[in-house]
């Protein structure tokens, strides 16, 4: 029953984002300067504990939502390995301009896989009310060709 809830709850984020990378940001708008930094910074930490296999650094830049759906640092780990190997181990990561979207905030990150192949990964953002943002969802699209 659990893993049922957390495919439907991953799911249904995954079509949440996969508007935002394949549609047009139509009621997009300007994210101010110190979100935007804060934001790249949450990406940037959990990207580094990913480097570092530091599971309970990785997971604790997960939005309570998502920390409740996998429960354990260990299982979200293992899922991003397996799911998401450009984010877990990106040659080369590269930041685009954030943009509010309804409220939700998108991050666009460029990064390279291990074997050259480009992606575009889109992080959405939550405020929490302790003003810290929390990812609540992370797509990646395969980009065609290959980075030299």
């Amino acid at each position: 029953m659990q893993q049922h809830k957390r495919r439907r709850i991953l799911i249904g984020m995954g079509a949440v984002c996969s508007a935002s990378v394949l549609g047009p940001f139509a009621r997009a708008a300007d994210v101010p300067s110190a979100d935007a930094r804060a934001v790249r910074k949450v990406i940037e930490a959990q990207l580094a504990a990913f480097a570092e296999d530091d599971a309970e650094r990785a997971f604790s830049f997960a939005a309570p939502a998502i920390r409740e759906t996998f429960g354990s640092a260990e299982k979200f780990m293992t899922m991003v390995r397996k799911g998401y190997p450009v984010v877990y181990r990106p040659t080369s990561v590269r930041f685009l301009e954030p943009v509010l979207d309804n409220g939700t905030l998108l991050q666009r990150v460029r990064m390279t896989d291990d074997i050259g192949v480009p992606w575009l990964v889109v992080y959405s953002l939550e405020r929490q009310d302790d003003k810290s943002w929390r990812i609540t969802a992370c797509v990646a699209a395969r980009g065609d060709g290959r980075m030299t």
